[in-house]
């Protein structure tokens, strides 16, 4: 499901923007290395079938995993436009919603800047909604609020700017444990490719459809001991890190960099 009129296929410059979902996290070339492999993701698979129906279409990705909205607005914005995008991924304010201190307005307001800005240059913006994980995450629980108000101010702002808006929060499948890191915070591969069909619907690519919001197998029963074996690691693995980082003020983007700052030609994907 999406929002916003029938869009135009031509693509011949695509430039992402965002965090660490638009990076690829989640989503390793090599399954084997997880922490050493190059990442993938949805915007890297999306840009795969662009480039199947566009011949030379150049691709650039400047997410960073950790950046909060403005910082986004801040950093990336202005690299993005320079290099003339026709269309433009993003997302952002994840990171700010889980933060203590959560201004839905002034997170808003950052994306309603960087979707005109697009917008007044000549450019297609593309986002999406953000599931509702709290069956599976403890840590969403507590902001299951204010993520429906984040949504809702999604779709204000693609009215707005006619951004194309792929409504994943809608479809029950985007938050199937299942489609998810074991972090539970990124998607899985095949988290990451139902988010590039779902782009790929949102922009009514030839051949794209709704088949990424079918839902999976029902699971296999679990023991109570192996839910609590698999807690426990999560909790050590990937909570406390995350909770040691902002007692710290750290991010897991401290240093890092765009992994694909200039446009690159992009070979085509099945």
């Amino acid at each position: 499901m999406s929002t916003g009129p029938p869009r135009q296929t031509v693509v011949h410059r695509f430039v992402a923007i965002g965090d660490s979902t638009t990076e690829g996290v989640g989503d390793p070339v090599d399954p084997r290395r997880p922490e050493s492999s190059p990442l993938r993701g949805w915007a890297d698979r999306l840009a795969e079938r662009l480039a199947a129906l566009n011949p030379g279409l150049t691709y650039a990705n400047l997410a960073v995993r950790g950046r909060k909205a403005r910082e986004i607005r801040e950093e990336q914005l202005a690299p993005a436009l320079a290099l003339g995008p026709d269309l433009v991924a993003m997302t952002g304010g994840l990171n700010d919603l889980v933060r203590p201190r959560f201004d839905l307005d002034l997170v808003l307001g950052e994306l309603d800047a960087m979707q005109c800005a697009v917008v007044a240059a000549g450019g297609t913006v593309l986002t999406f909604t953000l599931p509702d994980l709290s069956a599976f995450v403890p840590t969403a629980r507590p902001v299951r609020g204010r993520l429906a108000a984040y949504n809702a101010g999604l779709h204000t702002l693609a009215a707005r700017h006619g951004t194309v808006l792929a409504d994943v929060a809608a479809h029950p499948v985007a938050a199937d444990p299942r489609l998810w890191a074991p972090d539970r915070l990124h998607p899985n591969p095949e988290g990451h490719a139902r988010l590039a069909d779902a782009a790929a619907e949102a922009l009514a690519l030839p051949e794209a459809g709704a088949g990424w919001t079918t839902g999976l197998a029902p699971p296999s029963p679990v023991r109570l001991p192996t839910v609590l074996a698999r807690e426990t690691v999560w909790t050590v693995r990937f909570l406390a890190p995350w909770v040691g980082r902002r007692l710290r003020g750290t991010s897991s983007g401290d240093g890092r960099t765009a992994k694909r700052p200039a446009l690159e030609l992009v070979h085509p994907g099945p």
